[in-house]
Formats: C-alpha cells, structure tokens, sequence
C-alpha cells in the first residue's frame, strides 16, 4: 500500500519538474508568448502533447470506471470523435489560420458582429469552466480519498492547493509553456497506463487479446449496441453525437485551439491534427481495456467499489486498486504520476485558455498600453482561478453521475450554440440580425433542456443520448435562419 505521505512526496515532486519547465519557456515572456507562444510551437510536440490535455483526468479514470456498467460502448463514441478531428482540420483550421487569429470567436465579430462575437465566447467561457471544473473535481475527490482525509485536510482546502499549483506555473509563459509541459504530462500519462496493463496482464494471468476473445468477459468488453436503436448508447446515435462533440469540444474551443494555433503554419497545424486523431482512438481504447482488468481484478479479490456520500463511485475504482489493492508500491507510484499528468494536462491548458478568451473576447486588450495589457492578464488570470475553484467545490455537492457522462452532457447544452454560429456563417452567405441573436440561444437552450430531460415514456421509450448536442446547433441554425437579413455577406 501506498502511504499518504509519499503520494503527498511524489505530488511536490512532480510539481518541481513542472516549475523546472516554467522557468525555462516563460523567458522573456509577453502577452503574445502567453496567448500565442509567438506561434512557434513544433507540430509534432502539439499533438502529442494534446492527447494528454484530451483524455485528462476524466479518461484516466472515469472512462475505465465506465467498463463495469457499459463494457466498451464508450469506443463507439471515439470513431465519431476520430471522424470529427478530420472536420476540424481541414474545415475550421483553415478559417482560423486565413484570419489569423488570437481567439476563434474573432471570426464571429467579423462574420456577425458584436453581440455575436459576446455570444460565442460566453457560451465557451461557460463550457470550459464546466469542463476543467468537472476534470479537476475527479482529481480532488482522488486525492482527498487517499490523501487529505487521512490527515483531516477538508476537500475546499484540496481544491484551492490543486489550482494555486497550476496557477503558479502557468502564470508567465502561458500557452508556451503548456505545450511543454503537456508533452511530459502525456508521456508520464501513456506510461502508467501501459506498465498498469502489463501488470495487470501478468497477475490476472491473461493478455489484452485474450481477454477480447473470451466469451466469459463479454460483459466487460461489450462494444458495439447495434440491436435497439431506442437506447441511449446505440451506435448511430453515439457515433454521431462524438462526431459533433470533437467538432464543438475541439474545434470551436478556444482551449484546444490556442495549442493549434500556436503551430508555425496550417499545414503544421494540419498535420498535428490528424496525427493527435489517430493516437488518441488507439490511447482510449487501452483505456477501456485497463478498465476491463481493473473490473477482473477487484472480481477475483472481492474489492468492492469505493463508497463517496453515501453511494459507490466507479470512478474511484482505478485509484483503490493501484494504491491500496495489493498490487504494489510501483504500481501506486505510476498511477498517482499518470493521474497528476492526466489531469493537470487539461486544467492548466483550461486556466489559460480562460484568460485569453476574457482578455480578447471581452476586454479587448489590444486597446490598452502594453504596461496595462500585462497587468490586465495577470489579474484576469487569478479571476479565473479563483472561479475554477468555487466550481469545483460546488460539484461535490450537486454531482451524481459517472464524471465523463456528466462532461459530454454538460457540452451538449452549452456548445450547441456555437455549433450553429459557426455552421451558420460557414455554409450560408446570410448576415443576421445580430441584435437578434441573444434570444434565438436562449430559446435553443431552453428548448433543448425540456427535451433532455423528457422521460423515456414521453418518447415512445426512445433514450436520448448525445444527439442533444447536434440537435441544439440544429435549433440555434434555424433560429438564425429566421433573423437572417437579405443582405448577404461579402
């Protein structure tokens, strides 16, 4: 068994490597080093350093969690979202790199106008403080499991230390430094998913393979739904719906944008998308097989699924086996690593993507002396830090659900409405009228939460599934097609 005190070891450790890196990118640095890296990022350190900032913490942990209840469904998820990474590259990158822009959600002032371009980055602004406040509330609740309860530490106090960490490296270089220290994040991530999979492999006593052919852990390893297009989880409606969840989580967020961004040029950029595509489908699906052997295991030695609040929590799994299930001090050592790389390789690339799009979106820093703009984005910077952690403290209270289901519902909300700006001004000539566009996102969103949370029975016993996210572009397109003017865009 792992003790507290050497996780706590291992977690100042990591830390120092991560300040290391910070020290050495954040050089000379300025807004545009922060925002842009001065848009001289290596395409290959890019993508591989995105897989980390993609899978985060949720992957780590939860998509192994989801084995127990769905086998592999979740795969099914992944090719749409392979599928999706294509769209972005050859359909969004292009316009963001012909423009040649700091936020994406520029390309809505330009298209649109004002209250459009507000529109675009609210509805970020909300998704991603969602999203990295759903991905480091995982990681809370693992350390305050294994670590902080021992010591009496409350879970607010876990919180504030989590987020000060990233806020101190990530405070000068900002994006520059991201793309570095996403690099070594990705590759601590990827390691200690292989050497718990070979391990496990080795006391199960069965290899990857054979666990996929053998009949008698088909529960586990379950993949494709296929027979009742009435579940949630059947194939078209999961293809589809991560298809249009890349296209919004990735293409039209500023969070993994700005990594792309900042690539020398298009094709670079280009090139590191697809690149990032293919090694992220074959990573998650040795995600889904660890989650198999993590379920094999706690089977064959009676470990129960950890208790939080009252009721078990799959997610925690993964972290009881590693630490305290028997399997040894190394096996600990490289999963508390992995999850540290996993999620701190999204939060920190959240944190700074959140100040960019407020300093760009909303303040327009551009307009202030340079003395000022500096000043600006520190202060900003620590705003949405402090907002992060009133987030995250807020989910223990309200959360429920499997974290990486809760996350991609979440997006199907608040992307929906940047799916239809930006469908609406690629494919259509039109202009809107732009005061306008404020009540047709409200009504999407409000009608698109009616018909999410429509029992079963209302609908004939149809299960609604991630659909919900291209289905609220849908309804924010047509709402612009009615506000659209005869004026057509030049």
């Amino acid at each position: 068994m792992l003790q507290s005190s050497s996780i706590l070891i291992l977690i100042l450790a990591y830390f120092s490597l991560l300040m290391v890196i910070a020290y050495f990118t954040a050089k000379n640095s300025d807004n545009q080093t922060f925002f842009t890296a001065n848009r001289s990022s290596p395409w290959y350190l890019v993508a591989f350093g995105m897989v980390g900032a993609s899978l985060s913490g949720v992957t780590f942990i939860s998509v192994p969690g989801w084995v127990g209840d769905s086998g592999f469904t979740y795969f099914q998820v992944v090719l749409g979202y392979w599928a999706g990474y294509f769209i972005v590259a050859f359909v969004l990158l292009p316009i963001y790199y012909r423009q040649n822009l700091t936020s994406i959600y520029e390309y809505l002032q330009e298209r649109f106008g004002y209250n459009s371009h507000k529109v675009g980055a609210i509805s970020f602004f909300v998704s991603r403080v969602l999203g990295a406040s759903f991905r480091l509330f995982l990681v809370a609740i693992v350390l305050q499991q294994f670590i902080f309860d021992a010591w009496g530490i409350p879970f607010e106090i876990t919180v504030v230390i989590s987020v000060l960490l990233i806020w101190v490296y990530t405070q000068k270089g900002g994006i520059k430094t991201i793309v570095w220290t996403d690099t070594l994040q990705t590759l601590l991530m990827l390691t200690a998913v292989v050497l718990t999979v070979y391990h496990l492999g080795n006391v199960l006593q069965i290899s990857p393979i054979e666990l996929l052919q053998n009949s008698q852990f088909e529960n586990y390893t379950r993949l494709w739904v296929t027979d009742d297009f009435m579940v949630r989880n059947h194939f078209l409606k999961s293809f589809i719906g991560g298809v249009f969840i890349t296209i919004c989580m990735t293409g039209l967020d500023q969070d993994m944008m700005q990594k792309n961004l900042s690539c020398r040029t298009l094709k670079a950029a280009q090139i590191n998308m697809v690149v990032f595509s293919v090694v992220l489908v074959l990573v998650t699906f040795f995600f889904l097989l660890l989650g198999a052997m993590i379920f094999l295991y706690a089977d064959q030695n009676q470990i129960m699924i950890p208790i939080m609040e009252g009721s078990p929590k799959t997610d925690l799994l993964f972290p009881e086996i590693a630490i305290n299930g028997g399997l040894g001090v190394g096996v600990g050592i490289v999963f508390i690593l992995g999850l540290m790389a996993a999620a701190y390789s999204s939060a920190d690339s959240a944190l700074t993507s959140l100040t960019t799009s407020f300093c760009v979106d909303f303040l327009d820093i551009n307009k202030y002396p340079e003395a000022k703009q500096q000043r600006l984005r520190k202060q900003i910077h620590i705003g949405m830090s402090l907002l992060i952690i009133v987030v995250v403290i807020l989910f223990k209270y309200v959360l429920d659900r499997n974290v990486i289901d809760g996350l991609l519902t979440v997006a199907s909300y608040t992307y929906g409405p940047l799916l239809g700006l930006f469908a609406f001004g690629i494919f259509t000539p039109f202009q809107i009228n732009d005061r306008k566009i404020w009540m047709v996102v409200l009504f999407s969103i409000l009608l698109i939460v009616m018909i999410g949370n429509l029992p079963p029975q209302a609908l004939g016993g149809y299960q609604i599934g991630y659909e919900l996210l291209p289905l609220n572009g849908l309804l924010t397109f047509l709402g612009l097609w009615l506000i659209r003017t005869n004026q057509p865009t030049t």
